[in-house]
This record gives structure tokens, sequence and C-alpha cells, in this order.
């Protein structure tokens, strides 16, 4: 165990906020059995009383002492996928307190794989409520310095481990109603999982708890996004009415000023996603044009953060 993760595991303990990687996006952490620590994280992030924060252990024997409900299909996928970007939501134990569940009769538990967060999970011994780390709703950070951009004086330490090697969010799977319902995908797709239970898994609906980025606008820019089909991409540029950063598969345009090219493999296009978005918004364009990637099983999970990433805000 480095100083560095002692320390942090000793802020924890103390009450305070720790910023530390995972294999998906950076968590911004708080001992969850804290009604004050959990409510701090929230300020810190604007998060909405309401809405559930995951709990994260470092195996799944302590993350379900914090449930008092976990099906034969939990412990199988426990088996085949954790440590890993898999959260499951489950009937919480009385260690899981409305103040980490929103008021929900659910906890969502993760086991996450990253060598840092495992070190320090080991270290504090005990559930740490990790949001990602940064403002609700907001681009997730992927890369230490993401988090110094989203947070000053707000929280105490920031463990750097290097940029997420998955770079979107666990996949969300809900075990605590009739039968298995997908929340949220992610690296671990609806295949996996099926071939995991032998059971087929459906998609949420309004009985569904809340969960995380459960909301019809998240991952968003500041810079209002819009995801463009590839065939409408030359055209939208055309238009030319307000200044316009692109993200695209494609090779850059000479009439367009900021241009990333994404890599057409899903899991690099995945590690790229969150810092891309981030530099794009930071260029001064009055909108951001994402070329929307196909309409396949193996981009799903980036398909839904690129549409609530462009979703309109309304109300």
């Amino acid at each position: 165990m480095t100083p560095e993760v002692r320390r942090a595991a000793e802020i924890l303990r103390a009450g305070g906020l720790v910023a530390f990687p995972t294999e998906t996006v950076y968590g911004l952490g708080a001992d969850a059995s804290s009604a004050s620590a959990v409510a701090r994280l929230y300020a810190a992030k604007g998060r909405p009383a309401e809405h559930p924060v995951i709990v994260h252990f470092a195996d799944a024997a302590q993350a379900f002492e914090w449930t008092r409900e976990a099906p034969v299909a939990a412990h199988l996928l426990a088996g085949r996928f954790w440590p890993g970007p898999l959260t499951l939501i489950l009937k919480r134990s009385s260690k899981a307190q409305d103040f980490v569940t929103g008021g929900q009769d659910s906890v969502g538990v993760r086991v996450p794989s990253h060598p840092v967060a495992q070190a320090l999970l080991r270290a504090f011994g005990n559930g740490i409520a990790a949001p990602s780390a940064n403002v609700f709703g907001a681009v997730s950070s992927t890369a230490a310095a993401h988090v110094r951009q989203e947070f000053s004086s707000q929280i105490d330490l920031i463990l750097d481990g290097g940029t997420s090697e998955i770079g979107i969010e666990s996949t969300i799977l809900d075990l605590s109603g009739g039968g298995p319902a997908l929340l949220r995908p992610g690296k671990i797709n609806q295949r996996e999982i099926e071939n995991a239970i032998s059971e087929k898994i459906v998609l949420k609906s309004s009985e569904s708890p809340r969960h995380s980025g459960g909301l019809e606008r998240h991952y968003a820019p500041r810079t209002p996004a819009q995801l463009v089909p590839p065939h409408a991409l030359d055209a939208e540029i055309a238009r030319g009415e307000t200044a316009a950063a692109v993200l695209a598969f494609s090779r850059p345009d000479e009439r367009v000023d900021f241009w990333i090219r994404m890599p057409r493999q899903p899991s690099q296009y995945a590690r790229r996603l969150y810092a891309a978005l981030r530099e794009l918004d930071r260029t001064g364009c009055e909108r951001i044009l994402i070329e929307a990637p196909p309409d396949t099983p193996e981009w799903t999970a980036i398909r839904d953060r690129l549409l609530r990433a462009a979703a309109q805000v309304t109300g």
C-alpha cells in the first residue's frame, strides 16, 4: 500500500472526499456508511438527493453484505465479471441507508478492477459511495486532470491512476425485481450477461429503480451537442449558421476549425470519447456535431452515451 492510498483511506474515514480511478471512469468517493460524508459528496456534485449512488467494494463478499437478497444470478455474474465493469442492483440490507439509495429499497453495488481502486477499497475496508467524478450530468472524468478541472477545493485528494482503460461507465443490471433488466449498457453486453446466467434479460421499464446515468440528458458537454447521421454530416457543416466543432470518423474538413477524428473500433472510441468531448467543449464553438456511430450491438453503450449527451434541455 502506498502512502497516498493510506492517506486517502484516512481521509475517507474522517468524512472526506477522495477521487480515484476505476477501469471505467474516475469516481468521487465518500464513506458509504456516513450520512454527512455522502451529503458532502452530493453537494460537491450538485446531485439530486433522490438520485442513488453506486457503492464500491473490494470483493463480492463485502458487496453482498449490503444486500438482503442476492439471487443465484447475482452470484453467477459476480463470479464471472467481478472485479470488473458491472453494477448489480439488488434489494438492500440495513447497511445501505436512504442517503445512498435515494430512498429506494434497492442498492447498486460494484467491485472495480483498477489496481488503485482495489488498493483503496482494501485499505478503507468498507463500501465507498462513488458516482463519477464530475458535476452532475456533465461529461465523466477519465483522467485525474479532468477531475481537477471539475473540482478545486471541494475534494480532499485525487488519486492519479492514469487514463481510464474502458472510458465509459459500468453496465447496470437490475436484479431487484421479477427478472433481470438492463438499466444501462456498458462494456459487458447483454449477450455476455445472458450467457453467464442462462436467462434472457429485458430492457428497463417505468417500474425500474432510479439509477446512475438514467436521466434523458446526461454525460453532456456545456456546448450544445447534436448527433448527426453520417450521410447528413456534410450538409450540416455546410449550413454554417453557427461555429461548430466536429467529432467524426472521417478526416478533418477544411471548413471546420476544430475536428477530432475518432477510431472506428468501439473499445478505442469509448476510451477516447469523454476526453474528446471535453477538448471540443473548450474550443469556444457554439455547437458540437457528432457523427453517429453504427446502430449495431457493439456500439450500443456508446450510442446510449451520445444520445444522452445530445439530448435537448426541456422545461
